[in-house]
């Protein structure tokens, strides 16, 4: 697997296995979890760095690392929805 998709099964241990499944059947849902990954690496960078941006860009990536975890959450949830269909009459 692909390093976002090993950082996603970290981050949301109790859906790792989840995360693997569909991260087997979905480049998407890999790109997504690359996103995760990426924009969570760069909070860390903007936590541990003096510029003068500092707060600004702390802000944006908490808010952005934020918005990816919740597209996870609901692909993830989305991806165990069985559709129930109407038997035919």
């Amino acid at each position: 697997m692909e390093k976002g998709v090993e950082f996603a099964k970290a981050y949301f241990k109790p859906r790792a296995k989840a995360i693997e499944e569909l991260a087997a059947r979905s480049e998407g849902f890999r790109d997504l979890c690359d996103d995760f990954a990426t924009a969570s690496s760069e909070k860390l960078e903007w936590e541990r760095s003096s510029g003068p941006d500092r707060d600004e860009r702390i802000g944006e990536y908490t808010e952005l690392v934020g918005s990816l975890q919740i597209e996870i959450e609901q692909a993830l949830d989305q991806a165990h929805v069985v559709p129930f269909t109407r038997p035919r009459q």
